[in-house]
């Protein structure tokens, strides 16, 4: 018996009219879904091109888009992202966390090792490479030495408002800050996203795309146009989030090759590098994802967990560890303040730093939800939400404490210290050089932006791919060939013309899509939860 006579034999499987591709038509060897291939490719390319056509009214405007829509609505994206936190705990710890993804009798199809590096690689890998460094290190900064303190109460982005009151404060400060960014909060919006996709298409037989979370809400009219609404504005939330942290990671590779061989980091070296990264990825994308991105990503966490063993048997241990204990209790300590939405003192703080995240992690839910709920059948509930949240919080913290803990004892010991000013793109191989082995510390981390920047390619032409399919895995590779073509173009093309303003228009695209899917995420919790209940009753 196949996988889809098996499910659809289940009592909970849902009886439908629509049909996986049933209104695909095939073009040039591309299985397209009508309209969301159509309507999502073709916005996307007159996106480009009017931002290289009017680079200084785009500047404008993108610089203007991001600040207003954090600002505006900071309340709102601090408010949705604790329920998603809530809403993920409570299926965690209720009986609703013992339905298994995919029917009672589901096995899981990868190891412990092989799926949680993938989970991880395609979750915020590159992020934590650039960000590692320079975040802890400006969150710090800013509690320790900032503008402005008017009667004991920080007027910059200083975490929570208050001057710290010495390096020991300010260093819990900042890691608090820091981790609470890159834990809980942005891996509970992937869960609902991945556990929602998920449970609709391996409990309920409905075909591997957003819209079908919301079948108990809309019912049929998934398939009409809320459903091509819905997964359009997650093909354009994924290739902007994408070519977003494609573009962070191409400046940092660049910066490393740079800061080891001089080798520039002009347009050219842009070009060349994004074009080697795109066939590698074309490479990962032909052998498929059990051949391709599988293996990739736990070579890539092998060698992240060997760089942050380096770091910390090489660097300050103890300071190390004394930083990572006292950060990740900070954090917790912290959680309920950094998290309150309203009445806070440091406005500039949640609008410029935590409201950005968590637009941001919300535009790259799409991409990393379908693409963990895809290996994560034979999971429960249960073990699901422990493993996308809590695990990868135990990890950050640890990251983020070795990273950036390092770089901040450096500049503790001697105020001159070459990372405290670098960019940042250059802060982690600053870091770096004070330690043994520094040519090989840093080309080891080159390779790991490099190998998380194909597995990001990849895993985001697989999730493009079955969106504009229409919900099917088993699309022609030509077509996922053609995105991740695609998404490599748009980010060369970006990079190259528009520069840093390119970056900017990217980042303000991400929060623009960021926001209505925040709206769509809160359904979506509604959905699941009802879809959930029912099956505990079956």
């Amino acid at each position: 018996m196949t996988e889809t006579e098996t499910t659809q034999n289940d009592p909970n499987h849902i009886e439908t009219d629509y049909e996986v591709g049933q209104d695909n038509v095939n073009l040039f060897g591309l299985d397209i879904h009508n309209p969301v291939f159509m309507v999502s490719g073709l916005s996307i390319i007159v996106f480009v091109l009017i931002t290289l056509m009017f680079q200084a009214e785009a500047t404008d405007f993108f610089g203007w888009l991001r600040p207003f829509l954090t600002s505006t609505f900071d309340w709102f994206f601090l408010s949705a992202a604790n329920i998603f936190v809530i809403f993920c705990l409570i299926l965690m710890i209720t009986p609703l966390g013992g339905i298994r993804l995919g029917g009672k009798d589901a096995s899981a199809e990868y190891s412990y090792l092989g799926w949680f590096a993938m989970l991880f690689a395609a979750g915020m890998g590159i992020g934590l490479m650039f960000f590692g460094v320079s975040e802890p290190m400006s969150h710090y900064g800013s509690a320790i030495g900032g503008t402005s303190v008017e009667n004991g109460v920080r007027t910059d982005w200083a975490p929570l408002g208050a001057a710290a009151a010495d390096h020991a404060e300010a260093l819990k400060l900042g890691m608090a800050a820091t981790i609470f960014h890159w834990a809980l909060h942005p891996w509970a919006i992937y869960a609902v996203v991945a556990l929602s996709l998920a449970f609709f298409t391996f409990n309920r037989g409905l075909p591997l795309t957003l819209r079908s979370a919301f079948h108990p809400i809309l019912g049929e009219r998934v398939w009409g146009w809320p459903g091509h609404v819905i997964d359009t504005l997650a093909v354009f939330a994924t290739l902007f989030g994408l070519a977003t942290s494609l573009g962070f990671g191409t400046e940092q590779a660049l910066a490393g090759f740079n800061f080891l061989f001089g080798w520039g980091t002009g347009n050219m070296a842009k070009v060349i590098l994004i074009t080697f990264i795109t066939a590698l990825a074309l490479i990962s994308v032909l052998r498929g994802l059990d051949g391709g991105v599988k293996i990739l990503s736990e070579i890539n966490i092998g060698i992240a967990a060997l760089l942050l063993l380096f770091i910390i048997v090489v660097g300050p241990t103890a300071t190390i560890f004394a930083t990572i204990w006292d950060g990740s209790i900070a954090y917790l300590t912290e959680l309920v303040p950094l998290s309150m939405p309203f009445g806070r003192e440091d406005s500039n703080f949640t609008q410029g730093w935590t409201s950005f995240y968590w637009a941001w992690w919300i535009s790259w839910s799409p991409f990393v939800g379908m693409f963990i709920a895809r290996v994560s059948k034979g999971r429960t509930v249960r073990e699901f939400v422990f493993c996308v949240i809590i695990i990868p919080t135990l990890v950050t913290m640890v990251w983020m404490g070795a990273f950036g803990g390092t770089a901040i004892a450096q500049v503790f010991a001697d105020a001159t210290a070459p990372v405290k000013d670098a960019a940042l793109e250059l802060k982690l191989f600053e870091m770096l050089k004070p330690l043994p082995l520094t040519a090989i510390s840093s080309f080891v981390g080159i390779i790991l932006v490099l190998v998380f920047f194909v597995t990001s390619s990849d895993s985001g032409s697989l999730v493009i791919d079955t969106i504009t399919a229409g919900g099917k895995t088993d699309a022609p590779v030509s077509q996922r060939v053609f995105w991740c073509s695609f998404e490599g173009l748009v980010a060369a093309t970006l990079l190259l013309v528009g520069g840093t303003e390119a970056l900017t228009a990217l980042q303000a695209m991400s929060v623009s899509t960021g926001f209505p899917f925040t709206i769509v995420l809160l359904f979506m919790c509604v959905s699941l939860f009802i879809g959930l209940k029912n099956a505990l009753k079956d």
